[in-house]
């Protein structure tokens, strides 16, 4: 198995421990979309565990070292990822800055929040990725700043098809540490759920509007 498979399934492994990552077939999770679905992901949690937080902030700098080695800024998404993103930073001794999700509505109407320079090399932190709207509007932002954006670092994404139409047609670089796939390989190993209902969690990811549509209260 290659070191980035078994590295996922540490992460899906942690993130189930520590209920980062939720998984409810009977009673699904609503959305901010308004989308109902058998999953919920708050990677937040994270920082309350200090052995996984550094594993993830750690990995995260082995990836920067490797995919982006001229790096010369780390920019968090407001506001999962901004302590993420910190740690990042810190490790690898570069600026900061967040991109906040609206322009701020009073003094000085920050996008993006931090010093920077036009023409920087910088590598996005994000915790999650669902459909990425969210995700790609924080990269606009640095790029209609005059940032040169690198890629996109992401804990966890549910691996949905729109997210990634949405990555590509917008040129962005993704690269997660753990995603639906890893989670589901790794259920299926621990043998979990019943195959009946990894089949439901199947479904759900194939096609996660009629899933909604077909479990409405």
């Amino acid at each position: 198995m290659k070191e980035n498979d078994q590295f996922a399934g540490v992460i899906a492994e942690s993130l189930l421990q520590i209920n980062a990552i939720k998984l409810n077939l009977r009673s699904p999770f609503r959305w901010a979309s308004g989308l109902r679905s058998p999953i919920y992901c708050d990677n937040r949690l994270i920082l309350s565990h200090p052995e996984i937080r550094s594993m993830v902030a750690d990995r995260f700098v082995a990836l920067i070292k490797d995919q982006f080695p001229d790096v010369e800024m780390i920019a968090g998404v407001a506001t999962g990822a901004i302590a993420h993103g910190v740690l990042v930073a810190d490790r690898l001794d570069l600026p900061f800055v967040y991109v906040r999700s609206t322009q701020k509505g009073h003094g000085l109407g920050s996008l993006i929040e931090g010093h920077f320079s036009s023409d920087q090399q910088t590598v996005i932190i994000e915790d999650l990725i669902s459909t990425a709207k969210s995700s790609l509007a924080a990269y606009d932002a640095l790029l209609n700043a005059g940032l040169h954006v690198q890629g996109m670092l992401a804990i966890f994404s549910y691996g949905l098809a729109e997210a990634v139409q949405n990555l590509q047609a917008a040129g962005c670089t993704l690269t997660t540490l753990c995603d639906y796939g890893a989670l589901m390989h790794y259920l299926e190993k621990g043998q979990q759920f019943s195959d009946a209902e990894m089949n439901e969690l199947k479904t759900w990811h194939a096609n996660p509007v009629a899933w909604s549509a077909a479990h409405k209260e």
